[in-house]
């Protein structure tokens, strides 16, 4: 049977009556549960039951003919649905659990359904075991004298599953964790459900926190310097204006002389020149936008305001009136000599860049490039232009990963696709560590992937997997290889993506000294249901635009399987939907996160 309706793991609990499943679950659910796992339970009762009380109103109600009765109450609510014609089926009842408020289903009954199932046995019962005849049996837990036994039906056989002590709780919750674990691995997407803890808010301090700012920096002229992060604060040295200057095109006058009926004009005032004289009452000066005032003057006239008779200018009032230091800029009115332009950590655009050629820099010290070694893993990955391999897929993480790394200035040093093998990647991560300020790998870091990778791993350096409570994006492996960030990134091409964006960009954007980023977010109206679950963070791949009215709105790019990478191309944002949040509905305001700039 095929539990289609349900997306959580499903073990059961199968075994004999009398051999007390329920008091061990009793036991075992408070334990799982102070795991930080979300326990669904689904109960089959042999015998007809009734969950209600006579005499209550929802018994009343449903003994009155409603076939299906909610009842809700401050804790909790219940649905009783009456099934005259028909039992449910286990993947009928599972497909009414809430799936996105639990991480593992546990189910006491059902023990014929083909699904996982821990087999309980005592031996004091003289039961036959289940399991020689159950394929779907993934462990049995039985008492000791259930191996001991001389009884041909109580015997433990020698190919029997895993045994494990029916009576060791903290065993039975051990066993459960890794096979969650490995059931999760055999999904074959980083997108399975699991009981994960570290949010995305918190893996990412906890990276920035290990992650040091590069003491590396050179001094670049200003062709090199688009990109870059400044090292140096950037000091004015001289005043912006350099010279108290005019505002626009002209006449310039004393304002101690603004009620003269007439001017002498003296002089003409252009861009890059200046009138070398003082201008004293009863003169002024035809003026262009940008070139000095003469000394003496403090005030412009329009040019739309003067009339020019033979040498004698006189302003019209009625056309606006004239005040004392009208269009006219001081010297160091938007910067004095001496003050901050630009600090360190600044990262220097178009505009940085003119601004710093206006004060007459020809070059800034800042931070050196970020060295990043790169490389695949896997047997299973072949090289892009190859002859097509059964059973293999073409490497494309490590190239969107190029991509990425060049939009933010690294310089990549490229150690291909890796053998599996122990050698292998030993050498690679050795090499790397020597050459690099960071390391990124692609695959190799899921939960069931061959041991001597974390074993390497551990041998290098300090290493930690951790399962991020986000999706699409987990597993992911950071630490240190010595004193080298090493980056861990699932397999699946969009995982890679958006786990780079959310952890390996902001970290190397710190090494790069990059202080003051920080991602740009917009609120949009969703078009569309967005899937999510209560207590994880969720990227789906979405277009925004601006509708009719003005108002941000955003849908999804269809299908978001880890491993469509047309769903990234077509998408100029990402859906963020917080963990606090079920599912975004149609109208919702969400969180989208641009994707223009930085892939």
């Amino acid at each position: 049977m095929s539990l289609t309706h349900c997306s959580l793991p499903v073990l059961g609990f199968a075994a004999f009556s009398g051999t007390g499943k329920t008091t061990l679950l009793e036991k075992l659910i408070p334990a799982l549960v102070e795991k930080g796992i979300r326990i669904a339970m689904v109960k089959h009762a042999h015998h007809d039951f009734d969950v209600d009380k006579p005499g209550k109103d929802s018994y009343r109600l449903r003994k009155a003919g409603a076939t299906q009765m909610l009842i809700s109450a401050r804790y909790r609510h219940a649905l009783m649905t009456e099934t005259p014609d028909r039992e449910c089926t286990l993947n009928q009842l599972l497909g009414q659990l809430d799936q996105n408020n639990a991480d593992l289903v546990l189910v006491e009954g059902f023990k014929h359904n083909a699904f996982p199932k821990i087999e309980l046995h005592r031996a004091a019962l003289d039961k036959p075991w289940l399991h020689p005849e159950d394929p779907n049996i993934v462990a049995v837990a039985c008492d000791d004298s259930s191996s001991s036994s001389s009884a041909s039906s109580t015997e433990l056989p020698s190919t029997s599953p895993p045994r494990l002590d029916i009576n060791d709780i903290a065993s039975l919750v051990g066993f459960i964790q890794r096979w969650m674990e490995s059931h999760n691995a055999q999904t074959a997407t980083c997108d399975s459900l699991s009981p994960t803890l570290l949010s995305v808010d918190d893996g990412r301090a906890k990276i920035l926190d290990a992650i040091a700012v590069s003491e590396h920096t050179e001094t670049c002229d200003l062709n090199e310097l688009p990109h870059r992060v400044l090292a140096a604060d950037i000091i004015a040295p001289v005043n912006v204006p350099s010279s108290t200057n005019s505002a626009m095109d002209g006449y310039a006058i004393r304002s101690d002389d603004i009620e003269r009926e007439g001017y002498r004009l003296v002089s003409d005032v252009f861009a890059g020149h200046h009138y070398a004289e003082t201008l004293t009452a009863g003169e002024c000066v035809r003026i262009m936008t940008g070139a000095p005032v003469p000394e003496g003057a403090d005030t412009v006239i329009m040019r739309e305001q003067a009339s020019d008779d033979n040498g004698t200018v006189s302003f019209d009032t009625t056309k606006g009136a004239i005040r004392a230091g009208q269009n006219v800029r001081q010297a160091g009115e938007d910067l004095r000599r001496g003050a901050t332009v630009f600090q360190a950590g600044k990262r220097i655009g178009a505009a940085e860049l003119g601004m710093m050629a206006s004060f007459g820099f020809d070059r800034a010290e800042v931070f050196k490039p970020i060295k990043v070694a790169l490389f695949s893993t896997g047997d299973e990955v072949q090289a892009p232009g190859t002859a097509a391999k059964s059973h293999c897929i073409y490497d494309a993480n490590r190239y969107t990963l190029r991509a990425m790394l060049t939009k933010l200035g690294c310089e990549i040093l490229d150690f291909g696709i890796i053998e599996d093998t122990e050698a292998a990647l030993h050498a690679t991560l050795s090499n790397a560590t020597e050459q690099a300020d960071m390391v990124i790998s692609s695959g190799g870091v899921s939960v069931g992937d061959a041991d001597y990778i974390k074993t390497v791993l551990s041998q290098l350096g300090d290493i930690n997997f951790w399962r991020v409570n986000m999706r699409p994006g987990r597993p992911l492996a950071f630490g240190k290889l010595g004193d080298v960030p090493f980056f861990g990134l699932p397999g699946n091409p969009v995982a890679v993506m958006v786990t780079f964006l959310q952890f390996v960009e902001p970290a190397i954007r710190k090494m790069q000294g990059d202080a003051h980023w920080q991602p740009e977010t917009l609120s949009a109206i969703t078009q569309e249901r967005v899937r999510s679950r209560r207590g994880r963070t969720e990227y789906t791949r979405g277009i925004y635009s601006i509708s009719a009215n003005g108002q941000l709105e955003v849908r999804s790019t269809g299908s978001q399987g880890s491993g469509i990478l047309r769903s990234m191309s077509e998408a100029n944002c990402l859906i963020e939907v917080s963990p606090d949040v079920d599912n975004a509905e149609v109208g919702d305001r969400v969180t989208i996160i641009p994707l223009a700039s930085r892939l």
